[in-house]
């Protein structure tokens, strides 16, 4: 097997998976529980909350943990009660939870980067939330965030000076740049924060929302009071457990990732390029994640060669996989400018911790042979 689609998900390592089993066998115990065992279950998971936290430059109690980034972005959102703005190639998580409000979008530009001008021109006086992630999960663009921080500093204080006390909070998804941008939410300047285990060699089913001083949200979820009255239910000790220690696993490690999968990226593009085949590369070459290779083939059907490489045991995928399964053409490449054809033609490709330098030329190499079958199979029809 070859997989070429760790933006959709990444394996729980071993590392990860013996830290979450005591919690899920002998340290069962509900944390709430007022007896010495679930006391110290209580503290393994405060101490989990904390090293979460601590990644992004936060502490545990600025955190509410949650069932993944879905979650997240749904209770970030809570904040506003007014207009809202989002990024039009945003995930669906986002883009459908903007449907419940007073939302509008923000333009990209033909490499899925912000379009900073629109932002300015549309932050009006009732714009209470911005969300915009951190990088992009088809493109792997990655977007300025201090620069929009900074436009929405400069935007409260002019408020400010007209007397104008209408709230102004910058929320980002984080989930698919977690493990290759140095990410602190201080120097990002971002009031709310998704985090998502799942893209990080963590368990899935479990995320986290950053929630910065003074910012007030309302539960989605209502019971026994968890998560500062947040988000009630039963704290699911394993699964933070195994995100804390996938985090733990990846500090450090940032800058080393990134050269690794920039080369295997190059390695994977000269593979294609040896065999004629030259498609067309799409995201900002110069703000993007280094595991992504999104390209497009004008012409050919992606869909077909996705079935044609899985038959080959090379797994990729068209662009996210909740829109993939839903048959619809990715709203990002829209946003971007292609055109029908071009989208029909497009794969996202993303690297991760089951590549090596051998797996990759071989991939290139089957990827190679079958776009240059399906354009001989085309030419011959």
């Amino acid at each position: 097997m070859i997989y070429l689609d760790h933006a959709a998900a990444t394996p729980v390592s071993k590392k990860v998976l013996q830290a979450m089993t005591p919690f899920m066998t002998e340290e069962f115990f509900n944390p709430s529980s007022p007896y010495l065992p679930a006391a110290r279950v209580r503290a393994a998971y405060e101490e989990a909350k904390n090293t979460i936290a601590n990644f992004i430059g936060a502490k545990g109690t600025d955190l509410v943990i949650t069932s993944g980034a879905t979650e997240a972005n749904a209770l970030a959102f809570t904040a506003a009660s007014g207009k809202i703005l989002v990024l039009e190639t945003e995930h669906a998580s986002v883009l459908e939870n903007a449907k419940h409000y007073d939302a509008q979008t923000i333009r990209v530009d033909k490499t899925g980067l912000i379009d900073l001008a629109d932002l300015q021109a549309k932050l009006t006086d009732d714009v209470e939330l911005v969300s915009v992630s951190l990088a992009n999960n088809e493109l792997g663009t990655i977007q300025p965030l201090a620069e929009i921080a900074q436009i929405l500093r400069e935007t409260r204080l002019d408020r400010l000076k007209r007397g104008l006390k209408t709230q102004l909070l910058l929320h980002s998804d984080a989930s698919q740049g977690l493990a290759l941008v140095d990410i602190n939410v201080a120097r990002l300047g971002v009031d709310l924060l998704t985090l998502n285990s799942a893209k990080v060699c963590g368990p899935k089913g479990v995320g986290a929302l950053y929630v910065g001083h003074g910012v007030r949200l309302k539960p989605l979820i209502y019971g026994g009071g968890q998560e500062r009255n947040l988000r009630s239910g039963t704290e699911n000790v394993a699964g933070v457990v195994g995100f804390a220690t996938a985090l733990e696993t990846i500090k450090g490690h940032t800058v080393a990732a990134r050269k690794n999968y920039t080369r295997l990226v190059e390695n994977l593009k000269k593979e294609l390029s040896a065999r004629k085949v030259e498609p067309v590369y799409l995201g900002n070459p110069k703000h993007m994640l280094a595991n992504f290779l999104p390209l497009c083939f004008p012409g050919l059907d992606a869909e077909r060669l996705i079935f044609k490489l899985e038959e080959q045991e090379v797994y990729a995928s068209t662009g996210a996989a909740c829109s993939a399964s839903k048959g619809e053409p990715s709203h990002v490449l829209k946003a971007i400018g292609l055109t029908p054809e071009e989208i029909a033609g497009s794969l996202r490709l993303t690297l991760g911790v089951l590549n090596n330098e051998e797996n990759v030329r071989q991939a290139g190499k089957i990827l190679a042979e079958v776009v240059n079958a399906e354009y001989a199979r085309m030419k011959n029809e």
